[in-house]
C-alpha cells in the first residue's frame, strides 16, 4: 500500500481519523485503562477495554530520552477524562476458516536460472545491500534515535515527535538482509524509545501506525516471535492510538479517507497477537461504515477523499482517486482479506464493486512512442454539467498511484479474477514508461499523459497509436490553447517542448520531484512474484542504477528536485521510507522467492511484512 506516501506533507493534522469515527461508532469503555505509555504490559495479561484521551503537555524539566536527547521543547503525554463514555460488546475476530490451500495461490513457481543468471542477480543483490548499508551508515552517524537524518548536512530531523522513526521503519529491512548485528543493536535500541513524550504537539495517527506499529509487528513477527521487547513497543504504541479515539470533541470537520480506513492491517494484527480486541474492534467498526456507504457516494462505488465526520460521511466531497489522500484504503481491500486468513468476505465484496468503478471512470490508456499497453490512473470529479451529473477525468499519473498494479495482481489471484493480471501488467508497466521517459530515467512526483481510451480499448487502435503529429497538437492544445491555430509542427510547440524539457508522450510536469518514492518498484516487485518472468528484474535494475547514480551522497540519499533535468538538483530530505520499502523491494526483487513470501506474509503500506493466519 499507502498515503506524504500518499502527499504525507499535507496529513498534519490527521491525528484525529479513528479518534472522531472510532468513539461515535461505539466502544465498550466499562473497565478503566490502568494503562500508561512506556508500560511494560505483555501479551496475557487482561485485556483493557477502557479508552483515555491523551494530550501533550510541555515537559519543563525536559528530559534524557534516548530519542529525543534532552529536548526542552519535547512534550509528555497524560490523559484525560473520558468524555463520550460508551457501552457496546468488542467485535471478535471472525473464525478462522480457510487453510492457505483455500486461498488461490499468489506466486509464480520459482524460476529457473542458469549459473550466469544466478550470479547477475546476487550482484544485483548486493548492490541494493550496500545502498542500504551506505544510508544506514549515515543515519547511525549523524541522527541515531532521531527519526531521520538530513543526507546534505548530516543534520537529525523529527518530524514524527522524535521516536526514532528511521530505526522503528528499517528494523525488518535490517533483518531481511541478513544484517543481524545491526538488527540487534537496533532492536536494543528501540526498546529505549519513550512514546509518552514527544517532541511534537500532534501525534499522526497513520503514520504512527504504519511506521511504528507496523515496523515493529513485522519484526517481532519475521523473528519468529523471539524479541519480546519487540511486541511491548507494538502494544505501548497500540495503546497511544488507541488513546486518540478520546479526541473526538475535537475532530476536525473533514478528515481523508485514506487516513480513516488504512489501518487495518496493523490494528487487526495486533489483537490477532495479543488476544486484546478493542484494536480490532476499532478497525472494523470503521470498515462496517465504509460499506454502509459505499453506494451512497457521488461516484457509487468508490469513496471521495474527503469524509465528513460530523455529518454525511461521503456524500459531501466530489473528488475521487486512487492517489495521494486516498490511496492505502483501496490498497488494504485485498489486504486485509489475507491478514484475516479469507475469514471475512467483506474487503473482497468492497474491492470488487470499487475496482469495476476505478476502471471505468479513472483508469485510462496512455499514448506513447513505443506503442507499449499501458494503463495510468487518473483523478476523477463528478461535477453537475449542463443540468446532468458527469464524471469528468483528469489525466494526472501519480507515483504514489503506481501501487494500483501490485494491488490489482495480488487481487486477479486471490479474488480469482484472472483476466486482471494482464491490467496489472499494464499498470506497472505504465509506471515503468513514467520512469523511462524523463532525462534522469526517474519519475516525477506528478505528470500528464495523453489519455488515448479506457483499459477495454487497444492500444494499438486509431485513437491510441502514437505520431509525433498527435503528441505535439496535444502540446499545443495544453499550453497554447486548441483554438491558437499554431502549427503542431512549428517553432512555438518545438519552443513549448524545449521550455518544459518533454520527451515524447510526456505532456505536462505538474511535480518534478522524486522523494525516493517506493511505489513503482514495489508493483514490479509482485510482479515479478506474480509472473516469475525475469524482465521484471531488469527493469527493476534499471531504475535502481538511475536512483544510486543521482540520489546518493555521503551520508546516505536524497531526494530530487527536478527528475525533467540531467542536472537535477538535490533536496535535503530522505524519508524513512527509503530504508523501509524502496530498499527493500529492491532488494526483494533480487531475493530467492522464499524471502517475503507472499503466500505467506502481508505487507503493509510501508512495506512490513505481517503473517497470514492461516499458514503455519
Amino acid at each position: 500500500m499507502p498515503p506524504l506516501r500518499r502527499w504525507r506533507p499535507v496529513l498534519l493534522l490527521v491525528a484525529f481519523w479513528l479518534l472522531g469515527m472510532y468513539w461515535m461508532f461505539g466502544v465498550d469503555d466499562e473497565t478503566p485503562l490502568a494503562y500508561a505509555p512506556g508500560s511494560n504490559a505483555v501479551p496475557g495479561q487482561q485485556p483493557q477495554t477502557g479508552h483515555h484521551d491523551v494530550a501533550p503537555v510541555s515537559d519543563t524539566h525536559g528530559h534524557g530520552g534516548a530519542a529525543n536527547g534532552g529536548d526542552l521543547n519535547a512534550r509528555r503525554w497524560r490523559k484525560l477524562p473520558d468524555l463520550f463514555p460508551v457501552t457496546g460488546a468488542l467485535r471478535e475476530l471472525p473464525v478462522l476458516k480457510a487453510r492457505q490451500s483455500d486461498i488461490p495461490k499468489i506466486q509464480a513457481a520459482t524460476p529457473q536460472e542458469s549459473d550466469a543468471a544466478l550470479e547477475q542477480r546476487l550482484q544485483r543483490q548486493k548492490a541494493v545491500r550496500d545502498a542500504f548499508l551506505h544510508s544506514w551508515a549515515g543515519y547511525k552517524k549523524y541522527a541515531w534515535l532521531q527519526d531521520e537524518v538530513t543526507p546534505l548536512g548530516g543534520k537529525p530531523k523529527n518530524p514524527f515527535g522524535g521516536w526514532a522513526a528511521t530505526l522503528v521503519d528499517a528494523l525488518d529491512t535490517l533483518w531481511i538482509m541478513g544484517l543481524e548485528d545491526e538488527f540487534r543493536a537496533a532492536v536494543e535500541a528501540a526498546e529505549t524509545i519513550d512514546f509518552s513524550r514527544s517532541d511534537s504537539d500532534l501525534v499522526n495517527v497513520f503514520e504512527t501506525t504504519i511506521r511504528y506499529l507496523g515496523g515493529f509487528l513485522a519484526a517481532y513477527e519475521l523473528t519468529g516471535k523471539k524479541y519480546e521487547g519487540l511486541l511491548r513497543k507494538a502494544v505501548e504504541v497500540g495503546e497511544l492510538l488507541i488513546y486518540m479515539t478520546g479526541l473526538v470533541q475535537r475532530h476536525p470537520t473533514s478528515v481523508l479517507v485514506s487516513e480513516l480506513g488504512s489501518l487495518s492491517l496493523e490494528f487487526t494484527k495486533l489483537s490477532q497477537l495479543t488476544g486484546d480486541m478493542k484494536y480490532y474492534d476499532a478497525v472494523q467498526r470503521i470498515s462496517d461504515e465504509f460499506e454502509k456507504g459505499q453506494d451512497g457516494t457521488k461516484l457509487p462505488g468508490m469513496w471521495p477523499v474527503q469524509v465528513d465526520p460530523s455529518g454525511p460521511l461521503f456524500r459531501t466531497d466530489n473528488a475521487f482517486t486512487l492517489g495521494g489522500m486516498s490511496d492505502s484504503l483501496y490498497e488494504y481491500f485485498p489486504k486485509q482479506y489475507l491478514i484475516l486468513g479469507g475469514a471475512l468476505e467483506q474487503p473482497k465484496k468492497m474491492y470488487e464493486k470499487f475496482i469495476d468503478v476505478a476502471k471505468k471512470h479513472l483508469m485510462r490508456r496512455a499514448t506513447n512512442p513505443e506503442d507499449i499497453p499501458i494503463v495510468i490512473p487518473g483523478d476523477a470529479r463528478v461535477r453537475t454539467i449542463d443540468g446532468g451529473i458527469k464524471v469528468v477525468n483528469s489525466p494526472k499519473g501519480q507515483h504514489l498511484t503506481c501501487f494500483v498494479g501490485g494491488m490489482v495482481g495480488i487481487a486477479s489471484k486471490i479474488f480469482n479474477r484472472p483476466d486482471e493480471l494482464d491490467l496489472a501488467v499494464q499498470l506497472t508497466d505504465g509506471c515503468v514508461w513514467a520512469y523511462e521517459a524523463t532525462a534522469t530515467g526517474i519519475m516525477p512526483e506528478i505528470f500528464g499523459f495523453i489519455p488515448c481510451g479506457g483499459v477495454e480499448d487497444s492500444q494499438t487502435g486509431p485513437e491510441c497509436s502514437y505520431s509525433d503529429l498527435k503528441w505535439r497538437t496535444a502540446v499545443r492544445d495544453q499550453y497554447l490553447g486548441q483554438k491558437s491555430g499554431k502549427d503542431p509542427m512549428g517553432t512555438e510547440v518545438e519552443k513549448t517542448i524545449k521550455t518544459q524539457r518533454l520527451t515524447p508522450g510526456m505532456l505536462q510536469y505538474h511535480d518534478k520531484k522524486y522523494i525516493l518514492r517506493p511505489e513503482a518498484i514495489e508493483s514490479v516487485f509482485i510482479m515479478y512474484r506474480l509472473t516469475g518472468d525475469s524482465s521484471w528484474m531488469d527493469k527493476a535494475w534499471t531504475m535502481f542504477s538511475n536512483i544510486e547514480r543521482l540520489t546518493r551522497t555521503k551520508i546516505g540519499a536524497a531526494s530530487l528536485v527536478d527528475v525533467s533535468r540531467k542536472d537535477t538538483g538535490l533536496m535535503d530530505s530522505m524519508e524513512s521510507f527509503w530504508l523501509a520499502e524502496t530498499l527493500k523491494y529492491f532488494y526483494l526483487v533480487f531475493s530467492d522467492f522464499d524471502t517475503v513470501d507472499l503466500d505467506t506474509w502481508v505487507l503493509n503500506t510501508e512495506a512490513h511484512p505481517l503473517h497470514r493466519p492461516d499458514v503455519e
